[in-house]
């Protein structure tokens, strides 16, 4: 069987089909890790996304659920060069694909279309098995591509937050963490520094965070425009200066949407394993996992200082307040996939400001 994948420009591929039998459809983003496909996949924040992997072969290592960085496949379909059908252990990417009912396709040229997302933007994209790859399936998975929402106009984060308010105990100090869609990873080391752990829907109101009387608020990362994460906005605007408040990926967006500050949507994203940020205080530079398709503007320095940039092409990787004990992040801190430059940076940190008698 094959499968076509069509791009609302008019450009189609037909490659081999693996994963589920079915069509899908969503915005078409790369990223660049050599591992980490397992971890990536399985990213909230790829809800809504059809990705890509430039790494060339993709599932010589199987899959290992441990890796899993939620309760399933979160991407809405998987694009890859060369499928691995033999790996060295545990369940192969085709059987992992068809558990969650993921479609992929594989045995086509990815760098031409990595090379177009570069030169065009992020665009719409739909993945169609197809018998032949006939010109009248091409014509229709076209057409199904250019009919795919804008990603900008969805409530992606309602899909994957948690459906309750859930708690891990600990005999450390207690966060709330807002779930805009958080990996695994991020809780793990939380509960490694034996944080007593609240973590909370994305709708949940700020008076409802503050009666856990925790001694400090995260918010996590998640997939999507962050204009559309409102109530986490909103938390921000009622709760600075009262508690302490940090903030990764989709979490550093809103804090700065919250005070005053603007996002933009990137060109095409930054989503890998190894993209540099220089701290602006000590000058260093940090390889860092990151994920994400919008980016933070922000000018009014007398609320925010700018604390990192990337090294690439100097958008904003972390701000901070140091009055209001309010610190955000672009990049995972908490990798899966990726170096672990900052992990412990990161979570240290956040760890010893919380409680901070404000």
């Amino acid at each position: 069987m094959k499968a076509i994948l069509a791009f609302e420009n008019g450009v189609a591929v037909v490659g081999k089909r693996f994963g589920a039998k079915r069509a899908t459809a969503g915005e078409l983003v790369f990223a660049t890790p050599y591992t980490g496909y397992v971890e990536a996949l399985t990213d909230p924040s790829y809800n809504g996304q059809i990705l890509l992997f430039t790494y060339p072969l993709v599932g010589n290592y199987g899959v290992n659920y441990d890796d899993c960085q939620s309760a399933g496949i979160q991407a809405e379909g998987f694009v890859i060069r060369e499928l691995c059908e033999h790996p060295t252990n545990g369940q192969t990417l085709d059987a992992f694909l068809n558990a969650y009912e993921i479609p992929g396709i594989w045995d086509i040229d990815t760098r031409m279309i990595t090379i177009m997302i570069r030169d065009e933007g992020a665009m719409r994209a739909s993945l169609v098995p197809s018998a032949k790859g006939s010109r009248a399936d091409i014509r229709r998975a076209i057409d199904r591509a250019r009919r795919a929402p804008d990603i900008a106009t969805l409530d992606l984060v309602s899909e994957v937050t948690c459906a309750n308010a859930y708690h891990i105990p600990g005999k450390g100090k207690r966060f709330v963490l807002m779930d805009f869609g958080v990996k695994q990873n991020t809780i793990q080391n939380l509960r490694h520094r034996d944080i007593d752990l609240i973590v909370v829907p994305a709708d949940t109101l700020g008076k409802r965070i503050a009666d856990y009387e925790p001694d400090a608020i995260l918010l996590s990362n998640g997939p999507g425009d962050p204009a559309q994460a409102k109530n986490g906005i909103h938390v921000v605007r009622e709760l600075a200066g009262q508690l302490p408040i940090f903030g990764i990926c989709l979490g550093h967006q809103l804090i700065a949407l919250a005070l005053d500050g603007e996002t933009y949507k990137l060109k095409f994203g930054h989503r890998g394993a190894n993209q540099p940020v220089l701290d602006l205080r000590t000058q260093r530079v940090y390889i860092t996992a990151q994920n994400h398709g919008y980016a933070v503007r922000y000018d009014q320095r007398d609320k925010m200082t700018v604390t990192q940039v990337n090294a690439n092409d100097n958008t904003i990787e972390g701000i901070a307040n140091e009055y209001l004990h309010i610190m955000s992040v672009q990049y995972h801190p908490e990798a899966s996939p990726g170096p672990h430059d900052l992990e412990k940076s990161f979570f240290d940190q956040i760890t010893d400001v919380a409680g901070h008698n404000m």
